[in-house]
């Protein structure tokens, strides 16, 4: 088994035929003996977090969308946020990312959001995405994904649209064999 990439983001690999996950990016939540779970953080729905809450939250009107996290458990509702005094006992997912807890964390989350916390990052999502023990190593064995560290500012700040581009070029550089410019020009 690889060692645990719980923090790490999955980029699908331009080979990667499964339509739940072309041109993918998905967070590891967890990865242990047990399998995996993760969030994709690059598919907006086309439903606001006020519409999709509506039957049990009474929220101002939000711009937000929430995002389709993976084809496991589409009805489950999902957030990732950065209130670490939330997360007493939870360890975070990388430094100040953390996956809502409980249904009260994520009912406080929800509060802050409709209070207008502008301290809050968060993103909920419908859905996750999932993997047996040993499917995510053979999957990235067979090259269908490729992976590199998250850092929370990706999650955030970084156009949902273009994250998929963005992360592809990092990790690219990143198992580059040569180096991007040389002084031997018969190697550029």
């Amino acid at each position: 088994m690889l060692k645990s990439l719980k923090g790490h983001f999955l980029i699908a690999s331009r080979k990667l035929n499964d339509l739940n996950f072309y041109r993918s990016v998905v967070l590891i939540v967890e990865h242990n003996e047990k399998g995996a779970t993760g969030l994709i953080v690059n598919r907006p729905s086309s439903l606001s977090i006020t519409n999709a809450l509506s039957k049990y939250f009474d929220l101002p009107k939000l711009e937000d969308m929430v995002f389709t996290g993976g084809p496991v458990e589409p009805s489950g509702m999902f957030v990732l946020h950065n209130a670490t005094d939330l997360e007493q006992t939870e360890e975070p997912i990388v430094p100040d990312l953390y996956m809502g807890s409980s249904p009260e964390v994520f009912e406080k989350v929800v509060w802050r959001i409709s209070e207008g916390d502008p301290d809050l990052d968060f993103r909920i999502f419908f859905g996750c995405a999932g993997w047996a023990p040993l499917q995510l190593e053979s999957e990235i064995y067979r090259m269908d994904w490729l992976y590199t560290e998250a850092k929370t500012e990706d999650v955030f700040a970084i156009d949902s649209y273009e994250l998929w581009d963005v992360l592809l070029e990092r990790v690219m550089a990143e198992k580059r064999f040569l180096p991007q410019q040389s002084v031997h020009p018969e190697w550029n």
